[in-house]
């Protein structure tokens, strides 16, 4: 393919945006997979309830990894993307090697503590089942050894994505994904290791996963640079440049995880392991939204970015809009579908006890009233973290996850269940209308007339 074809600098803005954005989409729905796909055959086994809770449980332990996973992706994508845009190869290349020197190392770190420390980190969920907490407890330990590889790929994917040429990540995670659906009915219900069988399979899935993009960036024909060392010298100029970029992400993520684990706390705590059963398998399925719009707000992150790197302002402007365009239109889309199909959705994972499906089809409609603010979100957060301005998406997001444990026990004393549901979807409201207030205040800051594109020499 065209080496102009991931120049996002120039063509039509729209199909730009959808070459990025596809692959980046196809690789989040691989990852929604991943997990649907392990809750699936845990789901026919002989303790169902348990078993999902368990993975449930470790799982969100993993979903807050993903702020120091976010460091290193982040600050390849935003360097990648901008140093392309002003043509300056050479700095792209040292931003992307440095984003993932840095990742080992959060990588290495993040796993060490949730091996040592899996059962007291589980116990903080309020699990009260001892064969919850142990199943849970078992699972963390072993994904825990993958932790360091998922980080490295996360990296590597920022750099091809910030270079436009996100196939390359879709084609190595859908690799990743016929591993894990081979492996998982062996092993959790073939070999009988259940949760633990799970785990195993996710980990040598992530193995061939970052195997794939060592290659891909080492060797293939359509690689962003020549060259590409994952080892050597740390250059702690660009680290604290990549730090200043993905911190206030880390800490949003962070905050956004902790926060949902006080609200699981809450569930676990009041309602036991079917409602937590619910709460996970209805969040994996509500994925189907904010993984596919995540997935598109960073296709406007690399777009904006070297936009940004080339001072092409009318088209940072031009993207945005035809951005929360398309946004807008599938969380239309999502919203009736939680609506009129989440209780068959939810059927195709858990069924017993019978008054299951009627908790987590009422969970996926409350959860439905949200859906298109996170088009809001989506758009402006990837605008913002584009031009490197990534503390107001952070701001607002961090804001109404604070948010959430009052109005979910305030609500929940009062309304029941459904009253935690409707925290959560309320705070979701309330991130999406900050945001696009923030940005569109903000945008009246934005040149209106480009600037000559700086090429270096």
């Amino acid at each position: 393919m065209a080496k102009d074809t991931y120049d996002l600098t120039q063509g039509d803005i729209l199909r730009k945006l959808l070459i990025v954005a596809f692959p980046i989409m196809g690789t989040q729905l691989m990852q929604m997979t991943y997990n649907l796909t392990d809750m699936f055959w845990l789901g026919r086994t002989e303790n169902s309830v348990t078993a999902v809770a368990a993975s449930g449980l470790a799982g969100m332990f993993m979903w807050l990894g993903a702020a120091l996973l976010m460091i290193g992706r982040m600050g390849a994508e935003i360097g990648t993307s901008q140093n392309l845009g002003r043509g300056d190869i050479g700095t792209a290349r040292e931003y992307a090697e440095n984003s993932v020197r840095l990742a080992l190392g959060l990588g290495i770190a993040y796993g060490l503590i949730l091996i040592v420390f899996a059962e007291q980190i589980i116990s903080l969920l309020q699990a009260r089942e001892p064969a919850v907490l142990a199943s849970a407890s078992g699972y963390l330990r072993i994904v825990a050894l993958g932790i360091p590889l998922t980080y490295m790929s996360a990296s590597i994917t920022g750099s091809f994505n910030g270079a436009g040429n996100s196939r390359l990540t879709f084609f190595a995670n859908s690799i990743g994904l016929v591993v894990n659906m081979i492996l998982d009915p062996l092993m959790i219900l073939k070999f009988g290791w259940g949760v633990q069988g799970a785990a195993v399979a996710t980990v040598i899935a992530q193995g061939v996963v970052f195997g794939l993009f060592v290659w891909f960036a080492k060797r293939h024909p359509n690689r962003p640079f020549s060259q590409f060392h994952l080892f050597g010298r740390v250059d702690w100029e660009k680290v604290r440049r990549i730090l200043k970029w993905s911190v206030p992400i880390a800490v949003e993520s962070a905050a956004f995880t902790a926060l949902a684990m006080v609200v699981t706390g809450m569930v676990s705590a009041w309602y036991g392991e079917t409602a937590v059963a619910v709460q996970r398998v209805g969040s994996q399925i509500e994925s189907l939204s904010w993984l596919i719009g995540g997935g598109f707000a960073s296709a406007i992150t690399a777009f904006v970015g070297q936009n940004y790197g080339a001072r092409q302002w009318a088209r940072i402007r031009r993207g945005y809009r035809i951005s929360l365009a398309v946004l807008l239109g599938w969380e239309v889309f999502v919203t009736v579908v939680l609506v009129l199909g989440g209780r068959f959705l939810f059927s195709l994972f858990l069924s017993d006890p019978p008054e299951i499906l009627d908790m987590g089809a009422t969970y996926l409609r409350i959860l439905a009233i949200s859906q298109v603010f996170m088009a809001l979100e989506g758009a402006c957060s990837g605008v913002f973290r584009g031009m490197g301005e990534t503390l107001p998406p952070s701001i607002c997001s961090i804001a109404s996850n604070l948010l959430r444990p009052l109005f979910c026990w305030t609500l929940g004393r009062w309304l029941g269940l459904n009253g935690l549901w409707l925290g959560i979807t309320f705070t979701a409201m309330f991130r999406g209308t900050t945001m696009f207030i923030w940005y569109t205040l903000y945008e009246r800051r934005i040149p209106v007339e480009n600037e000559a594109r700086v090429v270096s020499t």
